[in-house]
């Protein structure tokens, strides 16, 4: 008995940190998959699938500029945000419930990891004194005090339906089918496409691709890293991105997922399912970005008031009517 509890300990803690393992290795990938369709939506050509990771490489490689004025905050804050960042897409259930660290994967514990991250990166934007770190960091807080609130309704709507915030619980639930089509979910998810696109920093309330000073929030906060800090910071944004891919798929596309079955069979079920999700998702942001405009920053509050309305009228909508 106490070998067969040694190989369940081993074999839930191998597939946990595949679970940690792939968010982090795949998220390049993901990234360069973006940028691919979009340059091709654009007629151009665009840079390699596997860019992302030779940037990567690089940046690890060059040695890390510091200014003189900057503080402990500057230097440890590309840690934090990637260590924060990494833990948050871990904890979220990929190809399969229940793991080693379900127990863990909580949506208000995700929320306040990402809030972390984002705090982290705004002192760190402010630390050297520079005018576009102290704009960006201004801009980031606006867009935070907007999407956290939402983020927050939004576990709210979720956990009125699941019964509980852990996420391992919700998605084996949803895979079911037997919570059935409800408007409050699809108000729920609406609001968090939209709070996953300011987070993320994309069009239309960021543009990745641009160093403009009227339109830069991310970039702005990262103008003075170099080195081996701009490459964490760097990852930290990539993974952030296929973190809330996996949170979308997990709370409302769990479909494929290994629920109560552990067997090799499932587990490749859910692992083929999981990386088709992130293809799919992949592929659908940079058409939905190229059909919009970059909006002007005191738009923004437009923009994310929307999410925090639905996520509101999805909460009021479950405790007006059990059907909805």
């Amino acid at each position: 008995m106490a070998l067969t509890v040694d190989t369940a300990l081993a074999v839930g803690l191998a597939l946990q940190l595949l679970q940690i393992t792939l968010v982090v290795a795949i998220a390049p990938l993901i990234m360069g998959l973006t940028r691919k369709v979009r340059a091709r939506l654009l007629r151009r050509r665009g840079p390699p699938l596997l860019q992302p990771y030779l940037d990567l490489w690089k940046l690890f490689h060059k040695e890390a500029v510091v200014a003189d004025n900057a503080s402990w905050v500057y230097r440890r804050a590309p840690y934090v945000i990637f260590a924060a960042t990494w833990v948050a897409a871990g904890l979220v259930p990929t190809y399969a419930t229940g793991l080693l660290f379900s127990w863990s994967a909580d949506l208000i514990a995700v929320v306040a990891l990402l809030g972390t991250a984002r705090f982290a990166l705004a002192l760190a934007g402010m630390d050297v004194g520079t005018a576009f770190g102290g704009l960006g960091s201004s801009r980031e807080m606006m867009i935070a005090s907007l999407a956290e609130p939402a983020m927050l309704l939004i576990a709210f709507a979720v956990a009125l339906i699941a019964g509980t915030t852990q996420l391992s619980a919700i998605a084996a639930l949803f895979a079911t089918g037997d919570v059935g089509v409800r408007v409050s979910l699809g108000l729920a998810l609406l609001a968090l496409i939209i709070v996953g696109i300011a987070e993320n920093a994309r069009i239309p309330v960021d543009n990745p691709a641009t160093h403009l000073e009227l339109t830069m929030v991310h970039e702005a906060m990262i103008l003075e890293y170099s080195g081996r800090h701009l490459a964490m910071i760097e990852a930290a944004a990539q993974v952030k991105l296929v973190l809330y891919f996996s949170l979308v798929a997990c709370l409302f596309a769990p479909f494929g997922m290994a629920a109560g079955d552990k067997s090799w069979a499932a587990l490749a079920l859910g692992l083929a399912t999981w990386l088709a999700k992130l293809l799919v998702f992949a592929v659908l942001l940079p058409i939905a970005e190229t059909t919009v405009a970059k909006m002007r920053v005191f738009r923004y509050p437009a923009f994310l008031g929307s999410a925090f309305a639905a996520a509101a009228l999805a909460v009021f909508l479950r405790f007006v009517s059990r059907g909805f």
